[in-house]
């Protein structure tokens, strides 16, 4: 039986423009399904349902405009502030005091027309690739609800490949978007770095964090990337983002719907931690890249091998990362003692290093940008796994901070380093493991590179045509 949840999130948005269903209707149904579905899941730490049906309600009463999200359901990450609501950040430690100010990217997706539903899980600070928080709990793969659907915009992810959201935003620092998506089956863009003014990845330290969508498909992440750039529709005066190409409305729409093009994809060897934790790539992922691989044969793009560029990497990464954290106890009204040990291990570890040390990473950290440029610059895209292995059980990760720290980089060895370096990169569904987990690869994008990974993700999506696989509860 067809429900609006089966819609795409592009063919939601011209029923809503159109007339054909309300965004009071919408907003119901979506509410509806995450009030018998979610919580098996935990996709949401909170739901809103009064503000969102006020929010519907009042949008309902206009005149559909050319906004490009009007009407479309939408959930806020829970490490960004709405004004009104409490942010826990997925922590215990944190005092329930409601935001005064809205975040940049919440203003984003309001002035685009979406109507929030509530709070996405994530890990406590965004800081694990599993979104398993003390505070809230575990959130589930809704493909295996014993497994975990990675991080850290691991409720994001659930509740678009659940049906509890037609799209989602997240915020990616080292993989955030891309892990969830390719664990739960979905497509996650993590744009260039300055691509998308609210979050362009320059307020954090190494200019690491940006904001991306996590789509069923990829003219879905298109529309979602072009709404992130301008969510008016008109351009952004920022001087600071980067200009979207003058070839009319919607550009990354277009690459992503028509997916045109020949091109040069380069297969990667290695990984940034080879020299610093034991990766591994499954059989699982690596079957993903070789289904790819005669994948993008068949359509005719040229492949070539190319080597991970030796210059050290992982060292550096670990102190960013350290660092990071290191201002984790000025939130205000926050109680240090009921920070998760992962946490308090990179807190600690962070207000160890003297501002020598931390420079001397981001030093680290360009040059490795640079060589990584530079080994890329030959082809129009680069392929890897986008994790080494199967979406990993609920509880596998080590109670050891540090070792759970070497956990995470084993898992997603090719995620960080994208940035680092701030490139594009795209995640893609192309496969399933013999026991229907979801196994996704990656496509890493010259610098602004947005509209050739995407272009590529659509010839690959007609071919494998993954949206339409869903997980029980869908």
């Amino acid at each position: 039986m067809f429900e609006l949840h089966h819609l795409s999130a592009q063919d939601l948005w011209d029923w809503i423009r159109r007339g054909e269903a309300s965004p009071l209707e919408v907003a119901e149904h979506y509410l509806g399904r995450i009030e018998r579905i979610d919580p098996g899941l935990g996709a949401f730490t909170a739901v809103t349902a009064d503000a969102a049906r006020d929010r519907a309600a009042h949008l309902a009463e206009r005149v559909p405009t050319s906004r490009p999200l009007w009407g479309l359901p939408s959930g806020d990450k829970d490490l960004v502030d709405r004004t009104g609501f409490v942010t826990r950040a997925g922590s215990r430690a944190v005092a329930a005091t409601p935001a005064v100010a809205d975040s940049p990217l919440v203003r984003a997706l309001d002035d685009a027309g979406t109507v929030s539903l509530g709070r996405t899980a994530t890990p406590e600070f965004g800081l694990s690739s599993t979104t398993e928080s003390l505070a809230t709990g575990a959130t589930r793969n809704p493909w295996d609800t014993s497994a975990s659907p990675g991080g850290s915009s691991g409720g994001a992810a659930v509740a678009v490949a659940a049906g509890l959201l037609p799209a989602a935003v997240g915020s990616d620092g080292g993989g955030s978007v891309r892990i969830p998506a390719a664990a739960t089956g979905l497509v996650g863009l993590k744009p260039s770095r300055g691509r998308v003014p609210a979050m362009p990845g320059r307020a954090g330290l190494g200019g690491l964090v940006v904001a991306g969508p996590i789509t069923r498909s990829v003219a879905d992440a298109g529309m979602l990337l072009d709404a992130l750039v301008a969510p008016t529709g008109r351009a952004v005066p920022e001087p600071f983002a980067l200009r979207t190409p003058d070839e009319g409305e919607g550009p990354f729409t277009a690459a992503a719907t028509r997916g045109e093009g020949r091109f040069t994809v380069g297969l990667l060897h290695g990984s940034p931690w080879d020299d610093a934790v034991d990766v591994r790539t499954s059989p699982e992922a690596a079957a993903a890249v070789a289904e790819t691989l005669a994948l993008l044969d068949a359509l005719g793009h040229g492949v070539e091998d190319v080597a991970m560029p030796r210059v050290e990497y992982a060292r550096w990464f670990r102190v960013a990362w350290q660092a990071s954290a290191a201002r984790i106890p000025d939130v205000p009204g926050l109680d240090p003692s009921r920070l998760e040990p992962l946490t308090a291990w990179l807190v600690e570890r962070g207000r160890e290093l003297s501002g020598v040390a931390v420079l001397e990473a981001m030093a680290g950290l360009d040059a490795f940008s640079v060589a990584l440029v530079q080994a890329f610059a030959s082809y129009d895209a680069v392929l890897t796994p986008t994790l080494a292995l199967p979406p990993r059980p609920l509880g596998w990760y080590s109670d050891d901070p540090e070792e759970n720290f070497a956990d995470q980089c084993r898992y997603s060895p090719w995620t960080s380093m994208c940035n680092v370096a701030g490139l594009p990169a795209i995640t893609l569904p192309v496969s399933t493991t013999d026991a229907g987990l979801p196994m996704g690869v990656q496509l890493i994008g010259r610098p602004g590179g947005e509209r050739t990974v995407l272009a590529l993700g659509a010839q690959l999506e007609r071919r494998v045509r993954w949206q339409r696989r869903h997980p029980p509860q869908w």
